[in-house]
């Protein structure tokens, strides 16, 4: 610590706190990544489905990459909010500047009056089923418990709706064979398509007699955002998104076996005995990238109905909200009026769950950090460069707060004793 400067802190440490903090690391800028979790991985770990065994190990590598290097130091298990307030971060520690990059773990509510009522009671949420089915085997996984149901209708239209709705029939195919006394993979299941691995055992999708999973969505099916359209795009290029978007969803739908309903929006609960059975849709219509509903509606019944309609920020105990999102100055940089050190980056800013747009918004606002604002800002330059007394206090605010967690300083070693197990 003697020969840094500047000082940041990232509430974070998955795609989008990792990145930032290996800019702020390169520059010679002590970055300290709290995180909520033993392990650093957010949704890479928790909302990626456990057949993406590639990309998810690739991803933890490149997270341990960032976080095992000079300059940075990880503080796990801690929540700030909770375990230490944001104002107390911000203004006591001694910190140039804070970095939110907590993602986005709250789903967006269903949008019909009353909705939440029914939550446990024939609705469920996308990201707390995602996590347990990526966690249900593990021994000493103690969150929600769900199960899967064949028929389950998924409101929503974008990759993780799809993910959810491949839950669904990958698991009842599964489950199907194992019927028969067939023992399949999930792996192999999901990446040759289920009709080919039935196909292995003479058997086709009619044979397991299972309904599958539909997925309800209120545009049109090329307006699902499989495939992002470039800004100022023109419409030939647009008509290329779209066809390309078309040719996704039609390869996931033939290897997968769900269906997409387009352009029916939820408007209304089906409840009998206390808990919901179905939804009544408003068929709709799209004019000029406008969703219009119609008069015209139908009933929909299904034994499970899962909510996938988008992710948003956790509340976080001192940050103001508009709505269901933080209330930024700039959504460019994620600053807060009240808080002019902090700026934030990734999902809890962009709210799209996307890797690669995570990535790359972390990297607009940590070089914006480290190449604007600490040359401009009269803040920033009233504490620059840190005294030595300030330095040797935050670093023993930090050694304390790992102590109280049992971190010992080794990031290798502490990843080592808390990777994930493997899934089963």
């Amino acid at each position: 610590m003697s020969d840094e400067k500047h000082s940041i802190a990232i509430i974070g440490g998955a795609t989008a706190g990792a990145e930032a903090a290996d800019i702020f690391a390169k520059q010679g800028i002590l970055t300290v990544v709290f995180d909520q979790n033993p392990r650093p991985y957010g949704k890479i770990e928790d909302g990626l489905p456990k057949w993406h065994v590639n990309l998810r190990a690739k991803e933890y590598a490149a997270i341990d990459r960032k976080l095992n290097q000079e300059h940075v130091h990880f503080v796990p298990c801690t929540s700030i909010g909770q375990d230490i307030p944001l104002r107390e971060l911000v203004d006591d520690w001694g910190f140039h500047s804070v970095v939110l990059a907590n993602g986005a773990w709250r789903d967006r509510p269903l949008p019909i009056e009353g909705a939440d009522e029914y939550v446990g009671k024939g609705l469920i949420y996308q990201n707390p089923y995602i996590m347990w089915f990526n966690h249900r085997h593990e021994a000493g996984y103690t969150g929600e418990q769900f199960e899967i149901v064949d028929g389950t209708l998924v409101v929503g239209g974008g990759l993780a709706s799809i993910d959810v709705a491949k839950v669904v029939t990958l698991e009842m195919a599964l489950q199907r064979l194992r019927e028969r006394g067939i023992e399949g993979d999930m792996e192999e299941m999901e990446i040759k398509g289920i009709p080919r691995v039935l196909e292995k055992y003479d058997l086709k999708w009619e044979d397991l007699e299972i309904q599958g999973s539909k997925i309800y969505y209120r545009r049109r099916q090329c307006d699902m955002p499989l495939m992002g359209i470039p800004p100022g795009a023109d419409e030939a290029r647009i008509a290329k998104v779209e066809k390309g978007r078309l040719n996704m969803l039609n390869k996931s739908t033939s290897k997968y076996l769900f269906e997409v309903i387009p352009q029916h929006a939820p408007k209304d609960l089906i409840v009998e005995d206390g808990r919901l059975v179905g939804l009544v849709f408003a068929r709709t219509l799209v004019e000029g990238g406008r969703v219009i509903p119609t008069d015209e509606t139908v009933e929909v019944r299904a034994p499970l109905i899962i909510s996938s309609i988008g992710s948003i920020p956790m509340p976080l105990n001192g940050v103001p909200m508009n709505g269901e999102l933080y209330d930024y100055q700039d959504w460019d940089t994620g600053t807060l009026a009240e808080y002019p050190t902090l700026f934030s980056c990734g999902n809890v800013v962009t709210g799209k769950g996307n890797i690669v747009d995570s990535r790359k918004h972390a990297k607009q606002v940590a070089r914006h950090v480290s190449e604007d604002y600490f040359k401009l800002a009269e803040d920033v330059q009233a504490l620059d460069p840190m005294s030595s007394d300030a330095r040797q206090s935050l670093g023993e605010r930090i050694r304390s707060r790992q102590k109280q967690v049992e971190y010992g300083g080794s990031y290798e070693s502490w990843i080592e004793a808390a990777k994930p197990p493997e899934f089963c």
